[in-house]
């Protein structure tokens, strides 16, 4: 289903043509640090590696779930560059790193995200039209920013709820369509009839829209959204791989594994991105919890979350156990 919806990325400057679509299972990367809050090279890699090995099509490097917020404009390239270099073109990388106020300050920094060596350069909507939603002004800055990037570089837009959720209009959306530089936006509506929407305003052109809503993941799949990008494919993208991709052959287990997954998503709200490190930690990924953008101690302040991801994790382990079982497709 999703295969249809996206569309290839090259990136001239490296003189690389990549077949390779923005689309499927993207996890929104998390970023590992050390005790004392200096980025974890090492744990990085792993969880890089962990990524590949769940079902990731593609990499979201520098996100809000990578604290990019909280990162300096040199530890947002070295995340980029240095997850471009670990994936080594197994599956694209693309990236944000967009926070900056001012259209100037906007444009140096995306420049320097897009001269990391990713595969798509992701645009935050509320960075666009940050005093108050207005779509004259949104069109007017993504005009003036766009222009002076890297022409050959594919282009996303990512509805960032930091500072505040900027959601794109119909007519916006179109405009993205029309243009063959944007193929991917990380829908985060959260509303199953937007993106019905979106897809009839997107079809048949470049732009892939991407859910990023755990509780209508399968729905969207079923209407044939471009994938998933939620925050617990730091969790189990395997078992959103798995009802993206056979989902429809297996109707009932699909059906129970979109409760649990929508179930164990609704943990979110317990000190999301460091509930994820806490999950790292626990399956042996990397070390530390630390977190620059949650500093509370999540383990005092959310009662039994030990016990409650150790339910996940045995959740997780109990429905891959399940499609281990199934019988596979006769081949000719």
């Amino acid at each position: 289903m999703h295969d249809t919806l996206g569309r290839i990325c090259s990136n001239s400057r490296l003189g690389l043509t990549m077949d390779k679509k923005i689309s499927g299972i993207v996890p929104v990367m998390i970023t590992p640090f050390d005790d004392q809050g200096a980025v974890d090279w090492h744990g990085l890699e792993a969880l890089i590696h962990w990524y590949l090995n769940h079902g990731a099509e593609a990499l979201f490097a520098v996100c809000q779930s990578s604290e990019m917020q909280h990162l300096s404009l040199s530890e947002r390239q070295d995340l980029a560059r240095f997850t471009v270099k670990t994936v080594a073109g197994k599956i694209p990388v693309i990236a944000s790193g967009h926070i900056a106020y001012r259209v100037d300050d906007q444009v140096d920094e995306l420049n320097a995200m897009a001269s990391t060596g990713i595969d798509c350069l992701v645009l935050v909507t509320n960075r666009l039209d940050a005093a108050s939603p207005s779509p004259s002004r949104f069109r007017q800055s993504l005009n003036d920013v766009t222009k002076q990037l890297p022409s050959e570089l594919s282009l996303g837009l990512y509805e960032c709820p930091a500072p505040y959720r900027r959601l794109l209009l119909d007519d916006e959306i179109k405009a993205l369509a029309d243009d063959p530089r944007f193929v991917f936006l990380k829908d985060v509506s959260c509303d199953l009839n937007i993106i019905k929407k979106r897809l009839l305003l997107a079809k048949g052109s470049a732009l892939c829209i991407n859910n990023a809503n755990a509780t209508i993941a399968y729905d969207a799949l079923k209407v044939g959204v471009g994938g998933f990008c939620g925050v617990f494919t730091n969790f189990h993208p395997d078992l959103y791989r798995w009802l993206q991709d056979h989902g429809a052959s297996h109707p009932d287990l699909a059906h129970d594994l979109s409760i649990f997954l929508a179930l164990a998503a609704s943990t979110e709200p317990m000190g999301y991105p460091k509930l994820a490190k806490l999950y790292h930690q626990k399956i042996g990924t990397f070390q530390s919890i630390y977190s620059r953008a949650v500093t509370e101690d999540i383990q005092a302040n959310y009662w039994a979350l030990d016990e409650i991801l150790d339910k996940i994790i045995q959740g997780t382990a109990d429905y891959r156990a399940k499609i281990a079982t199934l019988k596979a497709p006769a081949t000719d």
